[in-house]
């Protein structure tokens, strides 16, 4: 049996302009709305009991409208406890009514509009992070950086302006961000001496005091977004000073050695320093066109240690600097120097794999580039005596995962591979894997260049 009354369901039909409903009617409609509020009443409840209260409000209400598709109740929810008014209808007849508050029409028009409130997301769907290791996020739910700026626009002084913050949109009290994060002064203290360290040029063992303590310092976590930011910058605006891009090389390659520190939100952010020393055209000063080599190798090793990290936890990682090496070292337009750290990087990302399948089957077509720039001698035949250099050192690298030497190879007579040689690298660069003297070598070389044509066949 239903507890609502038919009388009530009868009179709201009426006020739509329903003017006859049969009995039938109204006892499906009893059973339908008793369902409904047991269903409303049923989800609030569920919310009082995760807010852990044991008294229900309306605002359970409202959201469990909202939970169930409802079209939500309209207007402004009051804090203020509800003054009720006693009126007498007659005798033993009170009615009990809510007072309506006086307003002061002129501070009314003169205060400032309230902000539209946000929607309010509690459920699975909507939820998002405002911040992961200290680092926010940048989606929808997340104020911008063109909202901040904003904030930084507008008045905060006690004595600003209130009209002009209203039309601003905002009201006179500062806005807190959604994530604080200060550091300490002995935290900002420690920065700034290590910073000052590590650009120290005079002081060695200063510098190497800085780096081992953020090596081994766990505390070190809070600065590290702050440490890598300092090394970007410092790499974008000092191209030519290699002593302060070595230096931080070794910062990065410090804070990769913290085993206390998690990096994985700031891949994405220690990739492009590393990258700009090893591929960029120019580094260093013009006078001395040879010593930027030895950087290059330097952040070679670093990019293979963030790739050997940080392959598992961001699979796109290694396929994503492959390609990008690769792109370079294949493009006849880049200098020699570029392709020196292409090679190294493709090296150290991929590892043998990438030197059998992605540098093997270019080096014919390479040589010829090689072989211009040690017509056209110095500088160019400096530089391509370095990238020579990187080629072998990666040639050396198959040798140590080759088999026992087979029949042609056994009697150490390696001039005897020199036209399979020549066909598949080159007369440059086979002439130099042949003046090496090593029968291993040879082997590895030419049963990678078959496996690889196997593969490119298959």
């Amino acid at each position: 049996m239903s507890v609502w009354n038919p009388e009530n369901v009868r009179d709201v039909a009426e006020s739509v302009g329903i003017a006859a409903l049969s009995e039938e009617v109204l006892t499906l409609l009893e059973s339908e709305i008793h369902y409904r509020l047991g269903q409303v009443l049923e989800e609030a409840l569920r919310f009082m009991r995760h807010s852990r209260r044991t008294v229900l409000s309306t605002r359970d209400i409202a959201l469990a409208l909202r939970a169930l598709d409802v079209e939500p109740l309209y207007g402004y929810e009051s804090t203020r406890p509800l003054r009720f008014g006693e009126a007498s209808l007659g005798p033993g007849q009170p009615l009990f009514y809510v007072e309506d508050e006086e307003v002061d029409f002129e501070r009314l028009i003169n205060a400032p509009l309230p902000k539209v409130p946000r929607e309010v997301a509690y459920t699975g769907k909507y939820s998002h992070w405002l911040a992961v290791e200290g680092v926010q996020p940048s989606i929808p739910q997340n104020p911008t950086t063109a909202d901040t700026r904003n904030q930084d626009l507008l008045p905060k002084s006690a004595g600003a302006n209130p009209n002009l913050t209203t039309i601003n949109g905002s009201d006179a009290t500062g806005t807190k961000p959604l994530v604080k994060h200060v550091l300490s002064k002995e935290q900002q203290l420690y920065f700034e001496r290590i910073c000052t360290a590590i650009n120290d040029e005079y002081d060695e063992s200063n510098r190497l005091g800085a780096f081992a303590s953020i090596r081994g310092d766990p505390g070190v976590h809070q600065l590290t977004p702050y440490f890598v930011h300092y090394a970007s910058e410092k790499v974008t605006h000092n191209l030519k000073n290699l002593f302060i891009l070595k230096q931080m090389l070794e910062l990065l390659s410090a804070i990769l050695d913290n085993k206390s520190l998690f990096l994985d939100p700031y891949v994405t952010s220690l990739v492009p320093p590393v990258l700009t020393c090893l591929v960029s055209a120019h580094l260093g000063s013009p006078g001395n066109p040879l010593e930027h080599f030895p950087l290059r190798a330097i952040a070679a090793s670093v990019m293979g240690r963030i790739a050997k990290k940080f392959g598992k936890s961001s699979y796109s990682l290694r396929p994503r600097l492959a390609r990008t090496c690769l792109k370079l070292f294949l493009d006849p337009r880049k200098p020699l120097e570029v392709h020196y750290g292409a090679l190294l990087g493709l090296k150290a990302v991929s590892d043998r794999e990438g030197i059998r399948l992605l540098i093997l089957p270019n080096l014919k077509e390479y040589a010829n580039l090689l072989q211009e720039a040690f017509d056209g001698g110095p500088p160019g035949s400096n530089a391509a005596e370095f990238v020579i250099g990187a080629i072998m050192g990666g040639l050396q690298d198959l040798k140590d995962e080759a088999g026992p030497l087979v029949n042609g190879y056994a009697s150490g007579n390696v001039g005897a591979q020199r036209n399979e040689m020549e066909n598949a690298l080159g007369s440059l660069i086979a002439d130099r894997v042949i003046r090496e003297g090593d029968p291993k070598l040879v082997q590895a070389v030419l049963e990678s260049l078959r496996q690889s044509s196997r593969k490119s066949e298959g």
